[in-house]
Order: C-alpha cells, then sequence, then structure tokens
C-alpha cells in the first residue's frame, strides 16, 4: 500500500442543528466527504429518538436549540450511549465538559470543519494532536 491511512473511527454522524443554512451546508459537506450523515435534526427531543435508535460515531450538536432546548442534553444521551458529541456553537457551555470531546466556535469554513473531525478521530484512537484547528477547543 502506498499510503498507511488510518481506518475512520467516525463513519455516522448526527447533526443537531437548529440553524437551517448551517444545517444544510455541513450535511452536504460530510455526505460530499464520504460521511453518513444519519440525520439531522434541529430539536433536543428528535436528537434524543436518533441517539436511542440508531448507531452513531458522532454528534456535533448546537448548544441552543429550536425547542428551546440545551444541546448539553443532547451530549449527555450521547455520552450514556458511549458516543462522542463535538459541540458547534457560539458559546461553548463551561458546564458540560465531561459529556463531549470538545467545542468547534462558530463561524467554522469547510476545511475547518473536515480538519477538526480528523482531530477529534485522533483523539478518540488515543493520539495528542500536535496542534489543534482554529476554533476547536478539546476537553
Amino acid at each position: 500500500m502506498l499510503f498507511d491511512r488510518k481506518a475512520r473511527m467516525i463513519e455516522r454522524v448526527l447533526i443537531v442543528e437548529d440553524e437551517p443554512l448551517v444545517a444544510f451546508d455541513s450535511e452536504h459537506f460530510l455526505i460530499e466527504q464520504g460521511y453518513q450523515v444519519v440525520a439531522t435534526v434541529d430539536s433536543v427531543a428528535q436528537a434524543l429518538a436518533v441517539i436511542a435508535a440508531e448507531q452513531i460515531d458522532l454528534v456535533l450538536a448546537d448548544v441552543s436549540l429550536s425547542d428551546d432546548g440545551d444541546g448539553v442534553a443532547v451530549a449527555q444521551a450521547a455520552h450514556a450511549r458511549g458516543i462522542a458529541t463535538l459541540f458547534v456553537t457560539g458559546a461553548c457551555p463551561p458546564d458540560a465538559r465531561q459529556f463531549a470531546i470538545g467545542c468547534l466556535a462558530k463561524p467554522y469554513g469547510h476545511r475547518q470543519l473536515r480538519q477538526v473531525i480528523d482531530t477529534v478521530q485522533a483523539v478518540m484512537r488515543g493520539e495528542t494532536p500536535e496542534q489543534l484547528p482554529a476554533g476547536l477547543s478539546l476537553y
């Protein structure tokens, strides 16, 4: 083999985002990059139903959601099932570090999202990243 590429640990992604353009853009970009988007939802209730029913490798969760819900509740449910959560938000919640792998600050671009997912995947493998992508805070 010419390239020593590690197999992806993250294949199936749940997007929890109540800003339609951000949700649409992230979903299409991730599909284009070869990820399977299990669902794109905009409320805590919908997210909890998907987490309970689907196999998911990573949840990308906004903190403030359309049903006045809190993405921290989504992260708690995902954490209980052993699913990694990355907050994607304008204000990272300081009280939810135990439920998420980190936080990506909005706004972010496609390249940045891809770098962040690669970094999250490396951390899930037990690797220590040399440098974090812009806007990413690991917990």
